[in-house]
């Protein structure tokens, strides 16, 4: 049984391989993915790379090449939902398209074919990552709920408010979960999600972005991963 560990952005993919002490190296599809052993359990690290495309190649790639049986997503997202703050984290109980629109054939949102707009997240891995991100990160307020996914980088107050009139349950914003939850649907796969908030999607969204992510955000993908695998 193989554990993937999927992180969107470079610096949360380095505090990841630090926890794995012999990590080799495969290079598939222009992609790196790094297999070693946390805690007795057998884990694939790689970089999912931005936009959902890329992601869902990714997660195929994870499946039909390294055999993975769960998916655990890590990264940052903008907040939506009341109370969503920088710093908090999101642990995902499900994953929409929010630009995903095939109307008037298919209703807006809803994945042409599958007759669903909404891909849950596996509930027992996704209670385990729940638990792990409280345990690892105590004092930090974890939300669960509905993350949106997007071809684009939310970033104005504009965009933010039409996104909460659209979807009033969704807490986050990113750029590749639906994707993976797709594929993970697809494959049978089981999928879980947990986003640190950057933003809030809004207007000051991009000020100190890649500071957060280096000093924030890597810390909290290694430290959940760890306690995951605990």
């Amino acid at each position: 049984m193989t554990l993937a560990i999927v992180s969107a952005m470079h610096e949360e993919l380095a505090a990841v391989l630090a926890l794995l002490p012999h990590e080799s190296r495969q290079q598939v599809a222009g992609r790196e993915f790094w297999r070693g052993r946390l805690h007795g359990q057998e884990v694939v690290a790689v970089l999912s790379r931005i936009g959902k495309v890329a992601a869902a190649t990714t997660a195929t790639l994870l499946v039909e090449r390294f055999a993975a049986d769960r998916i655990v997503f890590t990264g940052v997202a903008g907040g939506l939902g009341p109370g969503v703050e920088v710093g908090h984290v999101v642990v995902a109980d499900g994953f929409l398209q929010h630009d995903l629109d095939a109307s008037p054939l298919f209703p807006r949102h809803e994945v042409p074919l599958y007759g669903i707009s909404r891909f849950p997240t596996d509930p027992a891995l996704t209670a385990r990552l729940a638990a792990a991100a409280a345990r690892a990160l105590p004092g930090t307020p974890v939300h669960r709920g509905l993350v949106v996914s997007g071809d684009r980088f939310v970033a104005t107050g504009a965009e933010s408010r039409a996104l909460q009139a659209a979807l009033p349950d969704a807490l986050a914003v990113e750029m590749e979960g639906a994707a993976i939850a797709q594929v993970c649907h697809d494959c049978g796969v089981a999928f879980a999600a947990v986003r640190t908030v950057s933003d809030r999607a809004d207007d000051q969204a991009h000020v100190d972005f890649s500071r957060f992510v280096r000093e924030v955000a890597s810390r909290h993908s290694a430290a959940i991963v760890r306690e995951l695998l605990a």
